[in-house]
């Protein structure tokens, strides 16, 4: 897709506005409805003619002010982290792959039981683990220096919704313990998984997160133009990230104030502009972004049966495989990491292009998944599942076994065969 993408222009509309206490503010013109043929699937408008017209039936003119909103919002703390949650969250940071990530979990997990079981799936608390919360967060104060401020900061009257005995299964959410341990006797890496972990548990202890949102909708010439403005109140568990403010990670939210207006108030188009901008390839995967695709594979699967039954949750492998699953692909070379970003080598296209198209496509595995966890939830029973994978699976071992595959000799890495240790009869 990336190297079959064709780049194609699309314009937007920006004018100034001046109200009558002669304010500024500025607004992006909403396509109609009578605009859908001149725009792409993605509401861009792609005639630049259309824009031009527009843009000359705006300016000089007086317009109205046709609706104000106000509403004030706010985004409760994430939940603690799952195995997948935690490894996305790695790789943005510091760039560590799935394997490493459960790696450095297993070590804190299993030699300096820092964390708890790091392979779950879960991302709730039992409610019983709310009466540690003093004890571990102490701990986090003295194994990471780092935190110790938050520690103090936190309001441990708070109950954030991850304590929710419904919600969790074989194993819950990955949190450190009440173990305390010198940040020296960790190594770096360790320490910053420890650390991502234990900020993840501190945010429950933290306030929402609250901003304003305001939206302005003007009627000029026969168009509508809308101003959006977000303005932060309260920074809440979001403090807990000093290096990345909400007013820098996210250009909604502006510096700019819109003004006082009312509706029906009129206003006058003082200036305007015609932005030419140009549509982008899809982005190639990093390991974030793979692992975040393979967590919630319905939006990759292209059958509408399959899709309409999955859930955003859905995925392919589970927290304990799907390390595994990307390590060996690149152990094959199929894959290669060019920086951030991966790559499909040579042998790994012709393998894929060589396959029978249901087997590369992620339909038919999440549709297996998605079965597999109704049969461990009762809804589903064993033989429902079986007799129609069985048959699937007859029938494309047929169509493999009719493929020679001679377009990947001499590519790729030959598995290394391990020889049986005899053992002397006793």
């Amino acid at each position: 897709e990336i190297e079959d993408f064709v780049s194609k222009p699309f314009y937007e509309v920006f004018i100034d506005l001046k109200t009558n206490t002669n304010q500024v503010y500025s607004a992006k013109w909403q396509p109609s409805a009578a605009c859908e043929p001149y725009m792409d699937e993605d509401g861009r408008v792609v005639l630049k003619k259309l824009a031009q017209t527009v843009l000359s039936k705006v300016l000089q003119h007086t317009g109205q002010v046709i609706a104000v909103s106000e509403s004030v919002k706010q985004q409760a703390p994430p939940l603690p982290y799952n195995l997948s949650s935690l490894q996305i969250d790695a790789s943005k940071r510091y760039n560590f792959n799935a394997q490493k990530t459960l790696d450095i979990c297993q070590q804190l997990y299993e030699n300096h039981k820092l964390l708890t079981y790091p392979r779950s799936d879960c991302r709730y608390l039992p409610k019983g683990h709310y009466a540690d919360k003093s004890s571990v967060t102490q701990a986090i104060s003295t194994t990471c220096a780092a935190l110790a401020p938050a520690v103090t900061q936190a309001d441990l009257s708070l109950k954030s919704k991850a304590w929710n005995d419904a919600k969790v299964g074989a194993h819950h959410a990955i949190i450190p313990t009440q173990r305390k341990l010198a940040a020296s006797r960790l190594t770096a890496d360790e320490l910053k998984i420890y650390e991502l972990v234990a900020r993840q548990y501190l945010m429950q202890f933290y306030p929402a997160f609250q901003y304003q949102e305001k939206q302005i909708d003007t009627e000029v010439g026969g168009g509508l133009f809308i101003s959006k403005q977000k303005e932060v109140i309260a920074q809440g568990w979001k403090t807990l990230f000093p290096e990345r403010k909400a007013n820098h990670q996210d250009p909604e939210f502006s510096a700019v104030q819109l003004p006082h207006v009312m509706q029906g108030e009129s206003v006058v188009c003082i200036d305007g502009r015609l932005d030419e901008k140009h549509t982008s390839p899809p982005k190639r995967f990093t390991d974030a972004s793979l692992l975040s695709a393979m967590t919630g594979i319905a939006r990759y699967v292209t059958d509408p049966e399959i899709k309409k039954i999955l859930r955003d949750t859905d995925g392919l492998g589970t927290e304990a495989t799907r390390a595994g699953i990307i390590e060996l692909l690149f152990k094959r070379e199929f894959l290669v990491k060019k920086g951030k970003d991966i790559y499909a080598t040579e042998v790994g296209r012709r393998l894929i292009l060589a396959l029978p198209e249901a087997m590369v496509r992620p339909d038919m595995t999440a549709h297996w998944e998605a079965q597999l966890e109704a049969i461990a939830d009762k809804q589903m029973s064993y033989q429902h599942f079986m007799t129609p994978m069985l048959d699937g699976l007859h029938l494309l071992v047929n169509q493999v076994s009719q493929i020679r595959f001679t377009g990947l000799q001499g590519y790729g890495k030959a598995p290394v065969m391990r020889r049986k240790r005899k053992t002397k009869s006793p």
